[in-house]
């Protein structure tokens, strides 16, 4: 088994410091040192998440999907900026989904990713129509709309020769989903960092799923992303995750921390301490106890 990218953390070298005239000029270089530390943040929670979970290796191509919102913006910069020092050679590539959906500002993902120099594709599915077609009058599109996009996106990357498809999701978007199959969907599952499809041909990795939304917002306010918004998802009112959105969001504002303590809590799982008899042996648990009581009895002896 090949070892793991051991991705170096560490941003570029921060902006020098430089005398000032005046409070717009402080306020500037501060501004400027904020970023910085942000930066060397976001750098360092996807540099560890990809090494906490061997996300990428030698000769992988990434296939970053990149939908025209903060996340994916801000995934593909990091990447880009990780690549640069990374001890191994792995390629990116930009593949955006058009789903056809009216009003699509088509030129706005080409003119920016022809000038940054990324590699990519646009791939054109009308998911949309179907998704419309599929939903019955007052009822939410996610479901249908991601299953749909997961489809078309998992295909690419076996037509492109992609070996990792990178989703930009984060720490919150983990902590909801845990939620809302929690509270909706009668089980206990999240969004892992790493997955394997369940066809087997796909590994998706997720390297945003250390950072914290916020840091990823402000992060992409201030490179100033030309930001594509969802018009068939995003404005649908009660959605279930904007639900748990808020909730979470409430929670953390009354208890700072709450939120980094339950992220905690998904990377640290005692079987034993659940239900779920597939994940652990729980008939078992008497013959354990006596092969436990005759080592001790045996230890005893031989002391």
């Amino acid at each position: 088994m090949q070892d793991a990218v051991m991705f170096d953390p560490r941003p570029a070298e921060d902006t020098p410091s430089e005398p000032c005239a005046d409070g717009a000029e402080r306020r500037a270089a501060q501004a400027r040192r904020e970023f910085n530390k942000l930066q060397k943040r976001l750098r360092r929670q996807v540099g560890n998440a990809i090494i906490d979970y061997d996300m990428i290796r030698e000769g992988d191509k990434v296939m970053v999907c990149l939908s025209g919102g903060k996340d994916s913006y801000t995934m593909l910069e990091i990447l880009r900026s990780l690549q640069r020092n990374a001890p191994v050679d792995f390629s990116l590539v930009a593949v955006n989904l058009d789903q056809k959906q009216p009003g699509f500002p088509e030129h706005v993902l080409p003119a920016y990713l022809d000038g940054i120099g990324v590699d990519y594709h646009i791939l054109e599915r009308d998911t949309y129509s179907v998704v419309k077609e599929k939903t019955p009058e007052g009822k939410t599109t996610c479901a249908l709309c991601s299953r749909l996009r997961r489809g078309s996106l998992y295909g690419y990357a076996e037509e492109i020769g992609a070996t990792k498809i990178a989703l930009g999701h984060h720490r919150e978007d983990i902590l909801e989903t845990l939620f809302l199959n929690l509270f909706f969907g009668g089980s206990l599952k999240s969004m892992p960092p790493k997955l394997l499809s369940d066809d087997g041909r796909n590994i998706v990795i997720r390297p945003l799923a250390y950072c914290r939304e916020a840091d990823i917002a402000e992060f992409s306010r201030r490179m100033d992303f030309p930001i594509i918004p969802c018009n068939l998802c995003g404005s649908q009112p009660n959605l279930q995750r904007q639900v748990v959105k808020e909730m979470l969001a409430e929670w953390e504002a009354r208890h700072p921390g709450r939120l980094e303590s339950m992220f905690k809590a998904v990377t640290n799982v005692a079987p034993s301490q659940l239900a779920d008899r597939e994940l652990f042996d729980f008939a078992g648990l008497e013959d354990r106890q006596a092969k436990m009581l005759a080592d001790r009895i045996e230890l005893h002896q031989q002391s």
